[in-house]
């Protein structure tokens, strides 16, 4: 560990390195009036009618100003990347506003309609933020994904450059299991580019933590292979440490409770001389060094931590090991420099009128004009147009995402099958008939590669490493996946943790906004884990990043495996999905289309994300009765990508219509033959993507604009009859349909956990079987 508290820098003269500490301060100071003053006016000045809270956080903007005012007017570059806690998104857009990067007329209008976002936005806000941040734990590890985004990138086309990928985040935020399973991926120790600083306030929500115990948050970032920097201690401490007492009232400080330390910021000087000396043999010294101090002095010392120190933060930065992860623990007070700083309770505080005015006149500002810029020709303005032009970046040439083919012409399948092996077979047919696209492609599995059928296409394209590895069972004759490591490879393996898979997805689909380099990328995971990491790709989606999940295999059609791998929810979750569109195709067929659709979607600026639901289930390909003719194929392609395709129409007026999903289709046809014995014509819809059904029913009525056209193919009004639904998942997903034509509706699925057993037992445990479906039409047209 490296322990930096203020220790005097040797790389500039002294006098000049002062001076630049001073004016630096001067700067600091206004970041934290703007901060401020910006949620003071969305709460307090802005008209609001509703009476409901604006909100904002001045506490947890006061504590990052120090930290960021370094980082932004010293360290960073251009090539440089940041993440900043979401709770300081006030900072950082005073900081931009300081460089001439935003709009003056934005600093009234956070949180309002159209102004500057709660949390930092990349897609958004109107002035630059690097990451989209808001749900702990999520945006802090953003970089990590970003850095190795950002190294494939520029191994595979150039132009990514190089620069640090800051985290900016606070300490609570590292009871987050998502920041653990980040840091512990054996692909992040490799990532020198990565700095996490932690604002180490010791505060939560509600309370001063008791035991934040930054020694023990050391060891685990130490153990993972980081280098860990401490800035506890700021210099007016340090100085006092040297002399008479001093040890004593480091050892004081050191052991001290967190609770008993922030009681120690709301005493006044006279309570401090009191209180600090503590009990036993080391009160006397820390008495008799105390007492020599100014009152003005006592009180700032008390809360002279290292992360409110310029020149520790400086120095910090500058030494940066740059061949390994570096995480710095910067200690700070929340609120530092407000009249809440410290209050266990001051998390969403806001500051009176009273108090502003009273801050206002100790940072020399008008609270009457808060957003006075800085004198032209100060030292100030000086240092703030120096960060600009520094941090000023060039646009990036933008690339054209690779034009991806609606169909591969590939005659349709015979015998069995399933969606699953079509995944694989199609990333081959890509690299041989569509190679600019596939070229573009790049997989990522969390430790599931061989199981999701992705075995031939690592063995065509090779696995991602920033430097070529050696694979030793390349000669051994039984090896049958060949894990080749090159800086060339297109699949990414990491961890078994769902979450980095997906938060890794976000940052290679967001390549086409940051670097002008389109990318393809495509997540596997089983799909039970989808829920375990729908919250970080829906952050990935929010903030631009265009992907494609793969859920697979799927349901209670995993029967031996048992309730605890049968997913239930992941259907319908597809369709309440922003920015994503939901696929669960029945055939292989269906599944190239799909694929293919989904990926001609990504890496542009009205792109989109996509969901894909598979399944292991073989299903006879020959069933798909896909068209021989051209251009009836081709009109089935259209509906199969566009929601629904009729897989078999009764000769006459239906008695009943049958909407099947998935690998249940074979019962769906099952079920129709039988009816039809029974003197009921029935047709058989495959749906593919509910979602792109449900949005074209609102469509229809003028909730949104999605084309209506398959609505009417599918369900015309004169085929109209009672509906039978049936999917490997919740019932609810299709129960929509009905509505389409108003028909009397079943809904068959999965709303209970599921039980091991044979697919007949499991089926008719859970009602999908063909008897069930049978019995569900006829209660409706008898």
């Amino acid at each position: 560990m490296v322990t930096n508290a203020a220790s005097p820098d040797t790389r500039a003269p002294r006098d000049s390195r002062e001076e630049a500490v001073r004016t630096l301060g001067s700067v600091e100071k206004r970041v934290l009036w703007l901060a401020t003053a910006i949620i003071d006016h969305a709460n307090r000045v802005r008209p609001n009618p509703s009476g409901l809270k604006v909100g904002g956080h001045q506490a947890s903007s006061a504590s990052m100003s120090s930290i960021m005012t370094a980082l932004w007017f010293h360290a960073l570059t251009s090539d440089d990347r940041v993440s900043v806690k979401p709770h300081a998104s006030p900072v950082l857009h005073a900081i931009n506003f300081l460089l001439g990067e935003l709009d003056g007329k934005y600093l009234t209008e956070l949180r309002a309609f159209g102004g500057l976002q709660s949390y930092p936005s990349r897609a958004k806000d109107p002035d630059p933020v690097d990451y989209s941040t808001g749900s702990v734990g999520i945006g802090a590890t953003a970089p990590i994904w970003g850095a190795i985004s950002r190294r494939y990138v520029d191994g595979h086309f150039g132009g990514a450059g190089s620069g640090r990928q800051y985290s900016l985040l606070g300490d609570a935020e590292l009871d987050e299991g998502a920041i653990w399973e980040a840091v512990q991926d054996p692909m992040v120790p490799g990532l020198g580019e990565i700095v996490w600083v932690v604002d180490l306030n010791r505060q939560s929500l509600d309370r001063v933590v008791p035991g934040a115990a930054a020694e023990r948050l050391t060891g685990m970032f130490t153990a993972a292979g980081w280098q860990v920097v401490t800035l506890k201690y700021g210099r007016l401490l340090e100085d006092l440490f040297t002399r008479p007492g001093g040890a004593e009232l480091r050892l004081r400080l050191d052991t001290m409770e967190n609770p008993e330390y922030q009681r120690l910021l709301r005493c006044t000087p006279a309570q401090l001389r009191e209180r600090l000396p503590g009990a036993g043999a080391s009160a006397q010294p820390i008495a008799q060094l105390i007492a020599a101090l100014d009152d003005d002095t006592l009180h700032s010392a008390v809360r002279n931590l290292g992360g409110h120190d310029l020149g520790a933060l400086l120095n910090a930065y500058d030494d940066i090991d740059d061949t390994r992860p570096t995480v710095i623990f910067a200690y700070t007070v929340k609120g530092h420099g407000l009249p809440t700083e410290g209050h266990p309770q001051n998390h969403s505080s806001l500051l009176s009128g009273e108090q502003m005015t009273e801050l206002a006149g100790r940072l020399g500002m008008d609270l009457a004009s808060p957003w006075t810029p800085f004198t032209d020709g100060s030292g100030e303005a000086h240092l703030c147009a120096a960060a600009a032009e520094r941090l000023r970046r060039s646009p990036h040439q933008t690339v054209a995402a690779p034009t991806v083919p609606a169909d591969l012409g590939r005659p349709a399948p015979g015998g069995t099958g399933n969606t699953q092996q079509a995944l694989g077979r199609v990333l081959l047919d890509l690299t041989r008939k569509a190679p600019e696209a596939a070229g573009r492609i790049v997989t990522v599995s969390p430790d599931v590669s061989s199981s999701t059928n992705l075995g031939g296409w690592l063995n065509k394209v090779g696995v991602w490493s920033s430097a070529e590895r050696t694979d030793w069972f390349a000669d051994d004759a039984e090896t049958i996946l060949h894990w080749r490591e090159k800086p060339s490879g297109q699949h990414v393996e990491l961890g078994i943790a769902e979450v980095n898979l997906v938060s890794l997805l976000g940052e290679l689909g967001a390549t086409w906004s940051r670097w002008g380099q389109p990318l393809l990328p495509i997540g596997v995971v089983y799909d039970p884990f989808v829920n375990r990491a729908l919250e970080p790709w829906s952050y990935g989606i929010y903030a631009g990043g265009q992907s494609i999940l793969v859920g697979t295999p799927s349901g209670v059609t995993l029967a031996p495996e048992g309730g605890a791998h049968q997913s239930i929810t992941t259907p319908s979750l597809g369709i309440e999905q922003p920015g994503c569109v939901s696929y669960e195709p029945a055939f292989g067929i269906d599944t190239e289309w799909c694929l293919l659709a989904a990926l001609g979607d990504l890496g542009k600026p009205d792109g989109c994300s996509a969901y894909l639901r598979l399944s292991t289930r073989p299903v006879d390909q020959s069933l798909a009765a896909v068209p021989a003719d051209p251009a009836a194929r081709e009109r089935r392609r259209r509906q199969t990508v566009a929601g629904a395709y009729p897989l078999r129409r009764a000769a006459g007026t239906p008695d009943v219509t049958i909407a099947v999903m998935g690998a249940m289709v074979p019962e769906g046809l099952a079920a129709a033959d039988r009816l039809a014995q029974l003197g009921h014509q029935t047709d058989v819809i495959v749906v593919t993507s509910p979602d792109l059904l449900f949005r074209a029913l609102r469509g229809r009525r003028g909730q949104e604009d999605s084309p209506t056209w398959i609505l009417d193919q599918i369900f015309p009004a004169d085929r109209a009859a009672p509906l039978v639904t049936l999917v490997d998942g919740h019932p609810h997903t299709l129960a929509f349909l009905a509505t389409v034509n108003r028909v009397p509706v079943t809904t068959l699925g999965v709303s209970r956990f599921g039980q091991s057993g044979s697919l007949e037992d499991v089926y008719r445990y859970h009602h999908i079987d063909t008897d069930s479906v049978v019995a569900a039409a006829l209660d409706l047209v008898d």
